[in-house]
């Protein structure tokens, strides 16, 4: 029998993949960049799963909402669980990516120009 941890790491993995293969945008030259992307498309993405009005009042804004936009399309025509997602598991699962991102693209960065004071 699978467990509801199994099944929300699945869900997770799903997304965390997907994001891999497919994202650039976590892979800034700078920790802050790749902090304001994870951040911000994120955020967009989460918003546009769940059917929240998207304020997109600056230019960073509706940078955000593109690339969110282009994974929330692909990521629902991929993954038919999505679409009957409730708002809460929505929430955890793009939490739980954020965590997953952040860790292996800024915290256990091996790069050390993220963090170069002269880069």
């Amino acid at each position: 029998m699978t467990s509801n941890n199994e099944i929300l790491s699945d869900k997770v993995g799903d997304l965390y993949e997907y994001v891999q293969e497919r994202c650039l945008w976590q892979f800034y030259s700078r920790s802050w960049d790749r902090v304001e992307n994870i951040d911000g498309i994120l955020a967009q993405a989460t918003g546009m799963f769940i059917g929240k009005k998207l304020d997109t009042p600056t230019p960073q804004d509706r940078y955000f909402m593109a690339e969110a936009k282009i994974m929330v399309d692909d990521c629902l025509s991929r993954y038919s669980w999505l679409k009957d997602a409730s708002e809460e598991e929505i929430r955890v699962i793009i939490g739980e990516l954020h965590g997953r991102l952040t860790d292996i693209a800024i915290t256990s960065s091996k790069n050390h120009e993220l963090t170069h004071t002269l880069y």
